[in-house]
């Protein structure tokens, strides 16, 4: 077995006798080097696709797997060689992957899809006392769909700023104004 020392790396490669290329090239890119850092992807990235794509659905599995490399490369300094670096990034790839399940699993209790969110609200109680109660209808929509009311239709942000703020895309920050929108004139106008 040889034995190759970079930086705080020791490499080895048993049967060839030379460094793992993708340990030099983890080393090389946590010292800057992008061009390291993007055979490192190149070589990786279907690999973590597919771990994705298995564990969240598919609409979300670009995003995630980009999260991925983008957590890879912030953390490069913590790949000791310890293990393989394949190793390394599958283990980071899970833990990314289970913290935004864990996310995604919030927002979905949080941002209801169609208009299931127009369930929610009760029809007001005829009566002599007419006046609209916007404070009322606003509180009896969900957590998501209200932020985002208030923080554009109140609060006067953009939907990037929302979507930014809240870590959702811009599409759902639409969507979800939309639809405590209707929400809000379907209980009004009862």
């Amino acid at each position: 077995m040889t034995q190759f020392g970079f930086g705080a790396v020791t490499l080895e490669h048993e049967n060839t006798g030379r460094p793992d290329s993708d340990t030099v090239d983890a080393t090389l890119a946590a010292s800057g080097d992008a061009s390291a850092f993007e055979r490192l992807y190149r070589h990786h990235v279907p690999r973590i696709y597919s771990l994705v794509r298995r564990m969240v659905n598919d609409d979300d599995a670009d995003e995630i797997t980009q999260d991925v490399f983008v957590r890879a490369w912030q953390k490069l300094g913590t790949f000791r060689g310890e293990a393989a670096f394949g190793t390394w990034l599958h283990r980071l790839a899970v833990n990314v992957i289970l913290a935004r399940r864990e996310t995604l699993g919030t927002r979905r209790k949080r941002f209801l899809e169609g208009d299931a969110v127009l369930e929610f609200l009760p029809a007001r109680k005829a009566g002599p006392e007419l006046a609209m109660d916007f404070e009322s209808a606003m509180e009896r929509l969900p957590d998501g769909a209200r932020e985002i009311f208030v923080l554009h239709d109140v609060e006067g942000y953009r939907h990037e700023e929302i979507a930014e703020m809240l870590g959702l895309a811009t599409g759902t920050s639409k969507s979800q104004l939309h639809r405590a929108r209707l929400a809000l004139r379907r209980h009004l106008e009862r």
